[in-house]
């Protein structure tokens, strides 16, 4: 449990480095794995933000393309809750896809983003997109 949260720290304190590298992203998004799962692929993001006040709930249009660059599908991924200054994990498994078959995957846009129980734009602007795997972040 110790190595975990240090881990979480440590990718905090470099998501605030990468925001200020980034001009400032106020959004941080890493693919951290993919993973074959019961009937699809399991994709694994950590995410954090520099939003100084928690983001209450934060769903991304996204666009799935093939390692040949065709378009696979069309989905939303729901982030939920992200707490100001603090990394979450989250996970999306997508049925009938197997994990070598996904080249990139674009942030195509902000679906919702709700802060203080209100909708905010500043979601739209400032995202940083990194991975650690074999599949490219566009956004």
């Amino acid at each position: 449990m110790r190595a975990v949260l240090t881990a979480l720290a440590l990718f905090h304190v470099a998501s605030f480095a990468n925001a200020q590298e980034t001009g400032g992203a106020s959004i941080m998004i890493e693919l951290n794995t993919l993973q074959p799962a019961e009937g699809g692929c399991q994709l694994t993001f950590v995410t954090s933000t520099t939003h100084t006040r928690d983001i209450e709930k934060l769903v991304f249009e996204t666009v799935l393309f093939t390692t040949e660059g065709a378009v696979e599908r069309l989905t939303l991924f729901d982030f939920g809750a992200i707490p100001a200054h603090a990394p979450r994990v989250r996970q999306f498994v997508l049925p009938q896809l197997e994990c070598a078959d996904l080249g990139q995957l674009l942030f195509n846009g902000v679906n919702v983003c709700e802060v203080n129980g209100t909708e905010e734009t500043s979601c739209a602007t400032g995202l940083a997109l990194t991975s650690r795997t074999d599949v490219e972040l566009l956004g």
